[in-house]
C-alpha cells in the first residue's frame, strides 16, 4: 500500500532524505554515504556498490546487445540505454531545469545541467589539476595527455580518441541519416547534429559565457569566444 499512498517512513539518518521503501533506503545509503563496494567483476576488476550496477557492466564484457531500436536499428546491451535513445526520435523532453526551465530528454542530462548553475566541478586531472563538472569530460581530458587513440574505423583505419567519435565518424561513410526533424523534416546522420539544427527553430542557445553572459548555440562557438576573453587579459 506504501507504493500507492507514497508514505515516505524510511528516514536516511546521515542526511535525513526520506523513502518509501527500506531497499531504496539501503540502497541510497550504500551509493551516497559509503565508499563501500562489495561487488567485483571478475574480468577487469572493477568494483561496484551493488549487484545491479555489476550486471549491467559485464554486458559491456559479453558485447551483448539485445535490445534493438526499430526507427533505426541501432541496438543496446540496455532497455533503459534504449528507452533513452527512443527521446532521440521523439525529441520528448520530460525532465526540466526548476530553475531555468530548460528541458531535457534523460535525467543524466539533467544533473549535468544543474551543475551549470552551481559551478561544481567536483572530478579533478591528477597530472595538471584541471577541473571538470562531469567525470565523462575527466576521462576524455585524461586521453589528451596519454593521446591513447584505441578507437579505429574499420573501413578507412582511422583512430578516435573516444568511442563516440568513431560511430559518428562511421556514418560519414554510410548515407544511413536516422535523425529526421519534426518541424522541417531534414534528415541527420549524427545525433549531436540533430539537437544542434533543433536549437535553430527553438532559438534556443544553451551555451552561456560565464565571463561575459554572452550565449552560443555551439560548444564550439563558445570555445571561439573565450579566446577573445583570454586575448584581452594578456594585453592588460
Amino acid at each position: 500500500m506504501l507504493a500507492h499512498t507514497n508514505e515516505k517512513t524510511h528516514q536516511c539518518h546521515l542526511c535525513e532524505k526520506r523513502f518509501a521503501r527500506g531497499g531504496h533506503l539501503k540502497t541510497h545509503i550504500m551509493t551516497t554515504h559509503t565508499d563501500e563496494k562489495p561487488h567485483r567483476c571478475d574480468v577487469c576488476e572493477k568494483r561496484f556498490s551493488l549487484a545491479s550496477n555489476l550486471k549491467r557492466h559485464m554486458l559491456k564484457h559479453t558485447n551483448e546487445k539485445q535490445h534493438q531500436c526499430q526507427i533505426c536499428e541501432k541496438r543496446f546491451s540496455l532497455g533503459g540505454n534504449l528507452k533513452k535513445h527512443l527521446l532521440t526520435h521523439t525529441n520528448e523532453k520530460p525532465y526540466h531545469c526548476d530553475i531555468c526551465e530548460k528541458r531535457f530528454g534523460h535525467s543524466g542530462s539533467l544533473k549535468r545541467h544543474m551543475l551549470s548553475h552551481t559551478k561544481q566541478k567536483p572530478h579533478r586531472c591528477d597530472v595538471c589539476e584541471k577541473c571538470f563538472a562531469q567525470s565523462g569530460d575527466l576521462k576524455a581530458h585524461m586521453l589528451i595527455h596519454t593521446n591513447e587513440k584505441k578507437h579505429q574505423c574499420y573501413i578507412c583505419d582511422k583512430k578516435f580518441l573516444r568511442g563516440g567519435n568513431l560511430k559518428s565518424h562511421v556514418m560519414t561513410h554510410t548515407d544511413k541519416k536516422p535523425y529526421r526533424c519534426d518541424v522541417c523534416e531534414k534528415r541527420f546522420a549524427k545525433s549531436a547534429d540533430f539537437q544542434r539544427h533543433m536549437f535553430t527553430h527553438t532559438k534556443e542557445k544553451p551555451n552561456g559565457c560565464d565571463v561575459c553572459g554572452k550565449s552560443f548555440v555551439r560548444g564550439d562557438q563558445l570555445k571561439a569566444h573565450m579566446l577573445t576573453h583570454a586575448n584581452q587579459k594578456a594585453k592588460s
